[in-house]
């Protein structure tokens, strides 16, 4: 590898953003591709599914046959409450090697013995995320049924590129905060963003079982391919 794509790789990595580094395994050449670059790239296709996987490996191609090795920043959860769902969810996560965020103002909840798997911040959604930084390796999850503490959440998401956005609440609840969200300028395309109620619909009752729901979600959102709108 030359030292040029090490050092690139790694400005790419500090930054938290994807690159692909692809070899022609006829040719000897190689090639660093950036986030950016992917769809102008003869194996866009190829590359975009490697990323979404987060896998290396071999590639066939009518070009050619390829190596192409997968640099993704490590997947983050940002919860904002923390509640017994919560407790669950970043349990869940911490075993699939997510890193994980609760945010939430009241001490009394956000405690390391009640969260020892997971990093906390005991602050204000509109304190807390513009020092976190969403990016689109980000799933974002608002579960305090608070609107003070939960729209100020859901605000800085949709303004970023996450590639998750989650809300616990029945439809009634959903409807109410759609409402509210709507009147703070947000457009119906920023709105259906949110997945609520939140989670794979498995008939969870128990917060370990919403959690899961939540988590296989996350995992679908992330690991499946994205749909095409119609007519496309």
């Amino acid at each position: 590898m030359k030292a040029a794509f090490l050092q690139a790789m790694n400005a790419e990595r500090a930054a938290r953003r994807a690159c692909v580094l692809v070899t022609d395994l006829a040719q000897g050449v190689q090639r660093l591709v950036l986030s950016d670059g992917i769809a102008a790239d003869p194996l866009h296709q190829e590359l975009e599914t490697a990323l979404r996987m987060g896998k290396s490996g071999m590639v066939d191609h009518e070009t050619g046959r390829y190596f192409i090795t997968v640099q993704a920043p490590p997947l983050r959860i940002v919860v904002v409450g923390a509640v017994h769902v919560s407790q669950a969810l970043a349990s869940m996560a911490h075993l699939l090697g997510h890193r994980v965020i609760v945010v939430d103002p009241r001490t009394a909840f956000a405690s390391k013995e009640r969260f020892p798997d997971a990093d906390l911040l005991a602050q204000w959604p509109d304190e807390a995320l513009p020092v976190v930084g969403i990016d689109r390796y980000t799933a974002f999850v608002a579960l305090t049924h608070d609107p003070k503490i939960d729209d100020p959440g859901l605000v800085a998401a949709m303004k970023s590129d996450c590639f998750y956005i989650g809300a616990l609440g029945s439809r009634k609840t959903h409807a109410k905060r759609l409402e509210r969200l709507g009147s703070a300028g947000f457009a119906a395309e920023h709105l259906a963003r949110i997945h609520a109620p939140i989670g794979l619909d498995i008939g969870a009752v128990s917060p370990a079982e919403i959690a899961l729901s939540i988590m296989a979600e996350i995992t679908a959102a992330q690991r499946k391919k994205p749909e095409r709108p119609a007519g496309s």
